[in-house]
């Protein structure tokens, strides 16, 4: 064992993974906490994804629950949570990853759309933290609750209102929570991605962008990553595991109510763009201008 991963404290651990089988990112932060020697139990509303899960986390040498739940069905979430408990003694930390939204001007979305919106991007997480708590007050020795906001939290992102302000509620009730629970060493933490691998982030545009998108290609979406993301390139997932790594581990034994930005410096850059021809302005001068809207 390596002086990072003695430190890192991992091994042994059992983590809940709400959202950890499928997609894109639920899985890939299941297997990083497995590989680092972490016990699994996680859901998720892909049941072809449970079942094909359990055999790559069992192969790296640790313990895995894979159960089928719907995060926006409160019945299928408590379900989930007691097999938790049947399974395991204790719970070390817990990973809140699912988010759903579609794109829509505010007056044209309905009471339902709201409703699953903030289900899926606040409701279950208060829901799993009310659960996941005496199972990480088991151990006597603390833990780490780990939920998913986005840089949406800390703007003001149009045709995106109610996600948005249901991410807001996702990370103020986690820095609340954060401090109520202090004296029981449970910390509880925020990822805020922004340019994001996830499927659903390409499923909440409306479908003519995301066409549009397609067929830009691979080195256009690159450049228009460099105007955007001061670091140039777009976070991959597995950036945003080391992420989750870091803050489930004792590294970050100090840290809590935190949100850890993960999005290649656009929370930080506040609108700022690289234009090619006019640096940074957060809105095209003479020479970006003149290439967007040539004269005819």
């Amino acid at each position: 064992m390596g002086l990072l991963e003695a430190h890192a404290g991992l091994a042994g651990k059992v983590a809940v993974i709400v959202g950890g089988c499928g997609e894109i990112q639920g899985r890939a932060y299941t297997l990083a906490l497995a590989r680092a020697g972490v016990h699994i139990a996680a859901c998720d509303n892909h049941e072809d994804e449970v079942a094909s899960i359990v055999p790559e986390v069992e192969a790296l040498g640790v313990r895995i629950m894979a159960y089928h739940a719907d995060v926006a069905d409160s019945v299928a979430l408590d379900a989930f949570y007691d097999r938790v408990e049947e399974e395991f003694d204790h719970v070390d930390i817990v990973v809140n990853v699912p988010a759903n939204c579609k794109r829509s001007l505010f007056v044209n979305s309905t009471r339902e759309d709201n409703a699953r919106d903030i289900r899926m991007n606040y409701g279950y997480i208060i829901d799993s933290c009310r659960r996941a708590i005496p199972l990480l007050r088991k151990s006597g020795r603390g833990g780490s609750i780990i939920n998913f906001t986005t840089i949406e939290a800390h703007r003001g992102a149009a045709t995106f209102a109610v996600y948005a302000g249901a991410k807001a509620a996702t990370t103020n009730f986690s820095k609340a929570l954060a401090v109520e629970l202090g004296v029981d060493q449970i910390r509880i933490n925020l990822i805020a991605p922004d340019t994001s691998p996830a499927k659903t982030s390409n499923a909440s545009l409306y479908p003519e962008d995301f066409e549009r998108i397609q067929q830009l290609g691979a080195d256009t979406l690159s450049e228009a990553s460099k105007i955007y993301v001061p670091l140039k390139r777009d976070p991959t997932v597995d950036d945003l595991a080391n992420g989750v790594l870091f803050l489930a581990s004792d590294l970050s034994r100090s840290i809590t109510g935190t949100t850890l930005h993960i999005d290649g410096g656009t929370s930080a850059a506040g609108g700022w763009l690289d234009w090619p021809l006019d640096s940074f302005m957060p809105a095209p001068l003479g020479g970006s201008m003149g290439k967007l809207f040539p004269k005819g």
